[in-house]
């Protein structure tokens, strides 16, 4: 499909977070990531200071403030630490902004060109939705550690070294009930983007809890990301809950691919990641749901990853429990063997699991 904002992929995801070291920390001892570029007071900055994370193509910004006020401590203060921009790589920032200022975004930021020896970037910022932002990064043949403003990062290297992630294969966003349609309306308005996979209450449904889904995807479809909404049960849902604690709408996850999640998952959970508890129930008729894998059957039951099947493949994930004190962000890791769906026969066990953590937290 025609893509006129020109996107080649995700670029980064920039976390706000209270402490940038303590949270650098984290994702390099256990996802394994290595530091690549600073800014803060020693690159002429006085408000922030951030680190770039990177393993394989996928970045990581975690930016804290520097000072009592300012966006940073607003954002923190009401959301916690959480997902701030959600930027894209594209060929034109500057016709990816207009495009999306004619749809109707809001400007945060005009395209901007900005250079160092390294080289010359174009950067332009629009409003998602409420304090999630989407930058557009023009930075071919730029060779810098990210972009211009940014020095080479002279700390330790405590990384616990590469768990096998690649990109990031989506990014989900959780709107109140009702919101769901016109932010898919937005994308489509302001970004040129398509329905790419749909699913309502009917699909997704268990004793208690529902949700309805639309994943927009970008011409190429390099860029998808699911947008959420609670529907009506009989008790609270995981959607609802992050609206609860996160006051708005936010990203809600984002999922990260591997090219063999035994592997990756395996290791996540030698380093101390905490993923959702799957029952052993969910393995007792899986063989028969999706048909002969490539993975040993013992092996998915011990490190408990999930599998789905459609038309061109299957897929396996497995889902974090939220990585900060509230009960918002997480993520998700993801290996696609043809499948280009997001695994909705899974979600049943998923929303079971995701209970079972809500009923502990006493907000089911």
């Amino acid at each position: 499909m025609t893509d006129a904002s020109k996107l080649t992929g995700f670029h980064h995801v920039e976390f706000f977070v209270s402490n940038v070291l303590q949270a650098a920390y984290y994702y390099q001892r256990v996802w394994g990531f290595k530091v690549q570029a600073y800014q803060g007071l020693e690159t002429g900055v006085r408000d922030r200071a951030s680190l770039v994370l990177q393993q394989g193509k996928v970045r990581l910004v975690l930016t804290a403030p520097l000072q009592p006020d300012g966006e940073i401590n607003s954002f923190i203060n009401r959301h916690g630490d959480g997902v701030r921009n959600v930027a894209f790589g594209t060929d034109d920032a500057a016709a990816a902004y207009s495009m999306a200022l004619a749809g109707g975004a809001e400007s945060v930021a005009a395209p901007e060109p900005r250079s160092d020896e390294h080289g010359s970037v174009v950067i332009a910022t629009i409003r998602a939705y409420d304090n999630v932002l989407h930058s557009f990064v023009q930075s071919n043949g730029y060779t810098g550690p990210f972009l211009p403003g940014f020095g080479e990062y002279s700390g330790p290297d405590i990384s616990s070294g590469d768990v096998g992630l690649k990109i990031i294969d989506h990014v989900v966003h959780n709107m109140p009930d009702g919101r769901m349609e016109s932010q898919v309306q937005f994308y489509q308005d302001t970004l040129g983007m398509h329905r790419f996979w749909t699913v309502d209450d009917k699909d997704i449904r268990t004793e208690y809890t529902s949700l309805r889904s639309i994943v927009v995807a970008n011409g190429n479809e390099v860029v998808k990301m699911p947008v959420n909404e609670p529907a009506e049960g009989l008790k609270k849902s995981q959607i609802q809950e992050f609206i609860d604690f996160n006051i708005d709408a936010g990203v809600q996850h984002v999922a990260l691919l591997t090219g063999d999640i035994i592997a990756t998952i395996g290791q996540l959970r030698a380093n101390g990641v905490d993923f959702l508890e799957v029952p052993d129930t969910y393995y007792e008729e899986l063989a028969d749901r999706v048909g002969p894998l490539d993975e040993d059957m013992d092996v998915l039951r011990k490190l408990r990853i999930l599998v789905d099947r459609d038309e061109d493949g299957y897929l396996l994930q497995l889902f974090t429990k939220p990585v900060q004190g509230r009960p918002t962000f997480f993520f998700e890791v993801i290996q696609r063997k043809g499948s280009r769906s997001f695994g909705k026969g899974n979600f049943k066990a998923l929303f079971e699991a995701i209970e079972q953590e809500q009923a502990r937290r006493g907000n089911l």
